[in-house]
Parts: structure tokens; C-alpha cells; sequence
């Protein structure tokens, strides 16, 4: 694909994801599409994974940026980003959490690549209901909300834990485990559980949760405010999803507008409700265990657990000299900054490496010895590395930038 080579910035178009558990309006608001068919809109995509590539506008068409990176990989990635990655190595996300989604973990890089090997040598179709792996790589992830947003992220602490299981009358029959065996254990066995066995523990504490709720007891921060948005009032308690047990096992975070986190590989975790901006390794990989429709897997989940509790860090981001905020990604494949600006501010860059920026409120444009765009809210661009450029706004404008650190 020729493309003029003094031109570097782009206009980029994503890939909306339509799973069960999207919200049907945020996504379509903002990326200014008539969702005419109602469908659940829960990812908008932005990058070169191959299942879901982006394209740029160029002359008037769109072209896939896959493509665009074959055909010119170190004008488009650099040449250190080719010989480390040979990809673009990071995949950009917006999220819409309307419904709880998936108990889940991600494998590090080496446990992928054998994962994904080992998938093939067995002929699961790369497509198929029950495969794992779709790719040969890790997917540590780094969320911002966009507003208030609710998450499960790694194991309580351990005396945390036990004081659940002592409260909890349903949970006490797990405590003689927890004690001689520790947390691996207890979540092993809990795991595998058959559903008899899971709705006899879980029905009347769903039961308990749900009369709770009704008389204004629950707030977000509870457990039992989650374990009850599974089921409706009238509905009979029964066929209940072992995810459950993680929602009283691990930590809830709230987090509002600005604030991150990072998740590790190992770390288990499942977003709650709201919308946030993702940026992680370019990578589909998902281990399962609970909260899905999708396939769950518990022994190769519980291969790649961290089994040990997790004090969450809230990220803020740190202010830089550029006027951006940048929240602290502890891995080689990506970084991501957000960018605010009022009203006649000027932002200046000069872009390194490959980078997305996301506008996400307000209008501004985009200047360079080459370029001339505006931007509005919910367009995404795509700057070629080395490039020198500015924003400037009329009035206030935020938006978020991927990139390799």
C-alpha cells in the first residue's frame, strides 16, 4: 500500500464488538453511529489485531492498517518496534459495561505463545466456541474511567477472606479448608462445584442479598449488590453462576472519571458497570471461570491464577512537562497519557513511535508541516512515529494518547 510518505497523521476508523454484555447507546453516541438494529455495542476497537483491524482514510478510502504495516513496517512501527514486536504492539479499546462481565485471567507471554501452539497442533479452529488461545501473546491491561466505573481486580487479603467465610453462614462449611489449605485450594474446590452443589451453598444467600437490596441495605461497594443484578425479582434462585463466589472473594474497586488500573498477567479480575478507555498488549487472549455465556475453562484458569491477595492501585497519572497526565504501564508494549485542554490551549508533540489519540470530549484540531484536521468527539487519528505536531482548541477538549513508551 502507497501512501504519500510526507503524510503522517491519519484519520482512523475502528471496529465496534457486539457482545451480550454491551450497553446499546454510549458507543453509538460517541462515535456518532445510528445503531439502527439495537444491537449491544460493548468495544470499540482501535489497532491491528488481526481479528479486528482498524482502517485509515487515505485519499478517500479506507485501508487496513494490518496492510499498511505489512507493506511498510519500519516507516509505519520504527525499526525497534519491528525487531522487539514485529506488530503494533498494543490494542486500543472504549468499553461499555452495561452487564457484568467475565471471571477471567490473562497468561503471561510465554504461557500464551505455548497455549496458542499447542491449540493448533489440535486443530481447534482459531474461531471456535472453546479455544483459548487466539493469538501468541500476553494481554497485561491498563483501564481509565470515563466516569464512575465498577471492577473486581485480584484476591482480598487473606484475614479479609476468612472474616467473609466466618460471616457468611452459607460460606462456613468452606472455612476448615481455607485454614489448613489456603486460598488456592478453597478456590479450587469452589471452582469445581458441581451446580447442585453451587445453587445448595448460593440459593438462600442470593436469597438473603435480594431482600437486602430491596429495602436499600446494598450499596455498589457490597457484594451482594453484584451477586443480585443476576437475577430479577421474580425469578427462581436456581442454575446459579459459580462467578459468584469471586464477587465476595475479591476486591471491589471504585473508580471515578481519570482514574486507572493495571492488570497483570495473573491477576484475576471482571469490569462491573461503566464505560472506561483500554489499552493493552495486541492480544484476544481470555481465560474464563464465571459471569459468561462464553466458554469457561477452570483448569486452564486455574493454571494461570495468581494466588495471592492484591492491594489495588489506583492510578491518578502523573503530570508531565507536555500538560499530559501518564498513568504508569509497567510493560514494553504500551503507554497511555490523557491530554486536557482548555479553552485556547495548545498541546505539542513530537510522536516517537506509533500513536493513537481518541478524542473523547470537545473539538480541536490537528496541525503538522503536512497535515490540517479538526477533531471531534469520539474520532480517533493514527500518527505515524517522528512526526512533529500540535492541538490547538477553542474550547475545552480532552483525549487520550496510546503509544510505546
Amino acid at each position: 500500500m502507497e501512501t504519500n510518505i510526507n503524510k503522517k497523521i491519519f484519520k482512523l476508523k475502528g471496529k465496534v464488538q457486539h457482545y451480550a454484555w454491551g450497553g446499546k447507546t454510549y458507543i453509538p453516541n460517541l462515535i456518532h453511529f445510528n445503531n439502527t438494529e439495537n444491537k449491544p455495542c460493548a468495544e470499540y476497537w482501535m489497532g491491528a489485531h488481526p481479528s479486528a483491524s482498524s482502517t485509515l482514510v487515505i485519499d478517500g478510502n479506507d485501508v487496513l492498517l494490518t496492510e499498511i504495516i505489512a507493506a511498510n513496517p519500519s516507516l509505519v512501527l520504527t525499526e525497534s518496534i519491528v525487531n522487539k514486536f514485529g506488530e503494533l504492539p498494543y490494542l486500543y479499546k472504549i468499553l461499555d459495561v452495561n452487564e457484568m462481565l467475565s471471571i477471567q485471567v490473562h497468561p503471561s507471554k510465554e504461557e500464551a505463545a505455548k497455549g496458542f501452539e499447542r491449540e493448533e497442533a489440535a486443530g481447534i479452529a482459531i474461531n471456535a466456541f472453546n479455544r483459548n488461545y487466539k493469538d501468541k501473546n500476553h494481554k497485561p491491561e491498563v483501564m481509565i474511567a470515563l466516569g464512575e466505573f465498577w471492577l473486581l481486580h485480584g484476591f482480598m487479603q487473606l484475614d479479609a477472606i476468612e472474616k467473609r467465610l466466618q460471616e457468611i453462614i452459607e460460606f462456613n462449611v468452606f472455612l476448615p479448608l481455607f485454614r489448613k489449605e489456603g486460598l488456592k485450594s478453597l478456590y479450587k474446590m469452589i471452582m469445581e462445584l458441581s451446580q447442585e452443589e453451587v445453587d445448595a451453598v448460593l440459593a438462600s444467600l442470593i436469597k438473603t442479598e435480594m431482600r437486602r437490596r430491596e429495602v436499600g441495605e446494598l450499596n455498589k461497594s457490597m457484594p451482594g449488590w453484584w451477586a443480585t443484578k443476576l437475577f430479577k425479582p421474580n425469578d427462581e434462585i436456581k442454575n446459579i453462576d459459580r462467578g459468584v463466589f469471586s464477587i465476595y472473594l475479591f476486591n471491589i474497586v471504585g473508580l471515578q472519571k481519570g482514574e486507572g488500573i493495571f492488570q497483570a498477567a495473573g491477576v484475576p479480575h471482571a469490569y462491573l458497570e461503566g464505560q472506561n478507555v483500554e489499552l493493552m498488549a495486541n492480544s484476544d487472549n481470555v481465560l474464563r471461570g464465571g459471569l459468561t455465556p462464553k466458554h469457561i475453562d477452570v483448569p486452564e484458569l486455574m493454571k494461570h491464577t495468581l494466588f495471592e491477595p492484591v492491594i489495588p492501585n489506583v492510578l491518578k497519572g502523573d503530570l508531565a512537562e507536555s500538560g499530559e497526565r501518564k498513568y504508569h504501564c509497567p510493560v514494553p508494549d504500551f503507554s497511555i497519557s490523557k491530554v486536557e485542554l482548555l479553552e485556547n490551549q495548545t498541546y505539542n508533540n513530537h510522536s516517537l513511535t506509533p500513536e493513537i489519540l481518541l478524542i473523547v470530549s470537545g473539538e480541536c484540531a490537528i496541525t503538522s508541516n503536512d497535515t490540517s484536521m479538526s477533531a471531534k468527539s469520539g474520532e480517533t487519528f493514527f500518527i505515524y512515529p517522528n512526526e512533529k505536531y500540535k492541538i490547538t482548541t477553542t474550547s475545552n477538549c480532552d483525549l487520550y494518547k496510546a503509544y510505546v513508551d
